[in-house]
C-alpha cells in the first residue's frame, strides 16, 4: 500500500496543472494592460505637470517609478487571489499542506531581478540628476550642473535680457511673502512674478529674515530660501499657464498665507508687462539697494517704504546675522 502511495504522487504531480505558468500567464497580461492605462491615460496628468522642464522631467520619473511598481503590486493581487481561489481549503480537507524547504532557482531569480532593480534605478537617477542639469533642485550659490550659457556671475545676472536668453530671476523670501527681482530688466522688485514661454529660467532664492522655501509647484522648482545664501534652481518654461507658488518652510505666524500665483505668457506680453512695470516701479526702484544676491536688511535704506509700496505692509525683515553690530 505504501508503494502504491509513493508511486502515486509523482504521477499526481506529473499531471496536475502548473500553477506558476498560470499565475504567471495572467500577471503578465493584466501587469501589461496596468502599465498601458497608467503611461499612456493617466500619466499625462501626474503631477506637477509639463508647464516647465523641470516639471516635465519629474513627471516622467513619476511615471517611471509607477510603471515600476504597477507590476509587482499585480503580482500581489495576482498570487494573492489565486491562492484562495485554487488553494484554499475545501469542506472536509483536514490533510497537512506539502512541506516546503526552499528553491534555489526562485532564490537565485529574486536576487538578480531585485539587484537588477536597484541597480538601474540608480543609475536612472543619477542619469536625471545630471541630465536637466540639477534643474529645479536648488543647488546653492554653485550649481554642479548648469545649462548651456548660464553664468553664475553678478555681472552676467544684470546684463539686459532679451529674448533667447536666460532670464534672471530673484527671488526674496520674507515674511510672509516673495517678491521677485529681475536685474536683467532695470532691477524693479515686485510681488508679481511673470515669465516668458520658452525661456530658461535661473531662480536666485534668497531671504532677508527667517528661512523660507519657495516652491513653484507647477514649474517643478523648488529651493530654500536662506538668509545670506544665494540658492539657484533652473528650468524652461514650456507652456503657457498658471503657476502656484507657496513657502515650503515654515517661518512663522502666517506661513500658512504665504502662497502667491504667477504665470508664464508669450514673449510680446512679458516684454510690455515688464516695460510698464519698470516704469510704474520706477521711484521704489530708486530707493533698492543695488542687484545683490543676497542682501541684509539693516543696510537697505527705507526698507519701510519700499515694502509699503510694493504691498508688503505686513514684512519689514527680522533677521540679523550674529556678526552685525545692529541687533533688535
Amino acid at each position: 500500500m505504501a508503494a502504491e502511495t509513493q508511486a502515486a504522487t509523482p504521477a499526481a504531480k506529473a499531471g496536475g496543472p502548473n500553477h506558476g505558468l498560470r499565475i504567471f500567464l495572467i500577471w503578465i497580461v493584466l501587469a501589461l494592460a496596468a502599465d498601458l492605462v497608467l503611461w499612456f491615460v493617466l500619466g499625462p496628468h501626474i503631477p506637477p505637470g509639463r508647464l516647465g522642464s523641470a516639471a516635465q522631467g519629474q513627471q516622467f520619473d513619476n511615471n517611471v517609478m509607477i510603471a515600476m511598481s504597477a507590476p509587482v503590486l499585480v503580482l500581489v493581487l495576482v498570487y494573492f487571489t489565486y491562492a484562495i481561489v485554487v488553494w484554499r481549503r475545501r469542506p472536509g480537507d483536514d490533510a497537512d499542506g506539502p512541506p516546503l524547504h526552499g528553491h534555489s532557482r526562485i532564490q537565485a531569480l529574486w536576487i538578480t531581478v531585485t539587484s537588477v532593480m536597484v541597480l538601474s534605478l540608480a543609475a536612472f537617477g543619477t542619469y536625471e540628476l545630471i541630465v536637466p542639469y540639477g534643474a529645479g533642485g536648488g543647488e546653492g550659490p554653485s550649481p554642479i550642473w548648469n545649462p548651456p550659457g548660464a553664468e553664475l556671475t553678478a555681472a552676467a545676472q544684470q546684463r539686459p535680457w532679451a529674448p533667447g536668453h536666460v532670464l534672471v530671476v530673484q527671488v526674496i523670501g520674507q515674511q510672509w511673502r516673495f517678491t521677485y527681482r529681475y536685474p536683467g530688466l532695470g532691477g524693479f522688485e515686485t510681488t508679481e512674478l511673470v515669465l516668458p514661454v520658452n525661456t530658461m529660467i535661473q531662480f536666485d532664492v534668497t531671504s532677508i529674515d527667517v528661512i523660507h522655501s519657495f516652491w513653484a509647484y507647477q514649474l517643478g522648482v523648488k529651493a530654500d530660501a536662506n538668509p545670506g545664501v544665494d540658492n539657484v534652481a533652473y528650468t524652461k518654461t514650456q507652456h503657457l499657464g498658471r503657476v502656484t507658488v507657496r513657502c515650503a518652510e515654515l517661518c512663522g505666524l502666517w506661513h500658512g498665507a504665504m502662497f502667491n500665483y504667477g504665470k508664464v505668457v508669450t514673449v510680446p506680453q512679458f516684454q510690455a508687462w515688464a516695460s510698464s512695470t519698470s516704469v510704474a516701479l520706477a521711484d521704489v526702484t530708486k530707493l533698492l539697494p543695488p542687484y545683490s544676491t543676497t542682501y541684509d536688511p539693516t543696510e537697505i535704506a527705507h526698507l519701510g517704504p519700499v515694502l509699503q509700496k510694493l504691498g508688503l505692509t505686513g514684512a519689514g525683515g527680522g533677521y540679523y546675522p550674529p556678526q552685525d553690530p545692529s541687533q533688535p
